[in-house]
Formats: C-alpha cells, sequence, structure tokens
C-alpha cells in the first residue's frame, strides 16, 4: 500500500468519468475500498485522505479540493 498508488488513484478519479461514477455510486466505506483494491490501487482511505491532504493536514496543497473526507461525504463536486 502507497502513497503512489493513492495519488494514482486520485488522478483516475479526476480523469475518468465512468470510473469515477462506479466509485461514488458505492455507499459503504468498505466497499468503496475494496472495489478500490479490486481495480488495482493498493492504498487505503487514509492513504487516500493523506495524500489529498499533502500529508500536512491541509486540504488541497498537491490536489486542490480533492478528497478532504474521503471516507464520509465525497461528492462529485470534491473532485
Amino acid at each position: 500500500m502507497s502513497r503512489e498508488q493513492a495519488k494514482a488513484f486520485i488522478e483516475r478519479m479526476k480523469t475518468d468519468d465512468a470510473f469515477h461514477r462506479k466509485i461514488m455510486a458505492i455507499e459503504d466505506p468498505e466497499e468503496r475500498i475494496a472495489c478500490i483494491r479490486s481495480e488495482g490501487f493498493s492504498c487505503t482511505a487514509d492513504e487516500i485522505n493523506d495524500v489529498a491532504q499533502d500529508g500536512s493536514g491541509n486540504p488541497g496543497s498537491v490536489m486542490a479540493g480533492a478528497l478532504p473526507s474521503w471516507c464520509g461525504s465525497l461528492t462529485m463536486d470534491d473532485l
């Protein structure tokens, strides 16, 4: 599991509309992360949140507006 995988996941969410819709259609956080892993991304929700907040706890430095609370109420507008 890695930050690189989390970065790749976030980038795919931003660039692949069908993938984005597929992931966002899953409401349960555990099922969502299982789907992400089945798509080949070896990362945790914590790693995704960390990358989205650039590792500093401050949203946006690396990915402006991305995934401030990934396991919570992520919407299409967050990406």
